[in-house]
């Protein structure tokens, strides 16, 4: 699934493997339909568009002060599950948030993993990625 296909098709299964169809789940963060209620909705929203080759809502949704200039994502990469492990905060009340995860990717016959503990702050109102430890 591509971000045109996903777009075509919003009742296929999130990429986040939340249990939604797409477009009840991530698709409408993508689309900037709606803003993540949560660190990990926001979390889920860029595991997607890693799947998916979203590089706007990964910017987008990259705090400023940490964001890179450019992102390049390997067409030949394929994630294909995630696990969310913990949260820690990240409610619609609070404004820090860590999400602990593993994401599950291919490259062509190759399969590996990337564990990472991920923080989120709120930004002008809208949860935001600020920097994760991968380990």
């Amino acid at each position: 699934m591509n971000i045109e296909s996903a777009n075509r098709d919003p009742g296929a299964r999130c990429p986040c493997l939340s249990g939604l169809p797409f477009g009840e789940c991530c698709g409408t963060i993508l689309a900037g339909e709606r803003d993540a209620p949560t660190a990990e909705a926001l979390m889920r929203s860029r595991f997607t568009a890693f799947a998916l080759g979203d590089r706007d809502h990964l910017l987008l949704s990259w705090h400023p002060d940490t964001r890179p200039d450019d992102l390049e994502l390997d067409d030949a990469m394929r994630w294909y599950r995630l696990d969310i492990e913990s949260t820690n905060g990240g409610s619609p009340f609070d404004t820090e948030g860590e999400v602990t995860f593993t994401a599950y990717y291919k490259t062509g016959s190759e399969r590996g993993t990337l564990h990472e503990r991920s923080r989120f702050t709120r930004h002008d109102g809208r949860w935001v990625y600020l920097d994760g430890v991968v380990g």
